[in-house]
């Protein structure tokens, strides 16, 4: 069976919007239950501090889910704002419904082993935020996301790496010199 299928029998309700480039769906401090399912195109989470400055959590491309779990988990106001990079298709599901579900001891496997994966790939990204170099940090972006240098503008790919664009740019600019 698709994935697609799969989530969307976990929740009765999902559906499917189809949202254009720079729609936002999700805004911070609003109380959210809300699971992004991403079919085509690409979402992001970020937040914004308080001096303005944005400062990217996630990019979510065809076949991740994109969720703000803390908010949902201690039902609490979000603290991300979710928004659509290109336009997509995207199956809103309630979390509630879908932690509800009933779910097959094999799908209950394939989920946990899911959770697992993107929570390792979170740790991965917080100890290369706290110890690796740029450089090493736009590397690893480069083998997580190939695709993403040509979907999104440069200022977005620093604010992930935590970096400044100028930084990124040297960086790149040195890469292109070596190679």
């Amino acid at each position: 069976m698709e994935k697609i299928n799969e989530i969307l029998t976990l929740d009765s309700n999902a559906k499917i919007i189809y949202p254009k480039k720079g729609e936002i769906l999700q805004r911070e401090n609003e109380l959210n239950s809300k699971i992004f399912y991403v079919k085509k195109g690409l979402l992001r989470s970020f937040t914004i501090d308080e001096k303005g400055k944005e400062h990217i959590f996630i990019f979510a491309s065809a076949g991740w889910l994109i969720a703000d779990i803390e908010s949902q988990e201690f039902n609490q106001p979000t603290e991300l704002f979710i928004d659509c990079l290109e336009k997509s298709e995207v199956v809103v599901l309630d979390r509630a419904n879908f932690m509800l579900s009933n779910l097959t001891e094999i799908q209950l496997k394939q989920n946990a082993h899911l959770l697992a994966r993107r929570t390792a790939v979170l740790q991965r990204r917080v100890i290369m935020l706290m110890s690796a170099s740029a450089k090493e940090r736009y590397n690893r972006f480069l083998e997580s996301y190939p695709e993403l240098p040509n979907r999104v503008p440069q200022r977005m790919i620093a604010s992930y790496l935590g970096i400044t664009p100028q930084a990124l740019s040297t960086i790149r600019r040195k890469m292109v010199r070596k190679n």
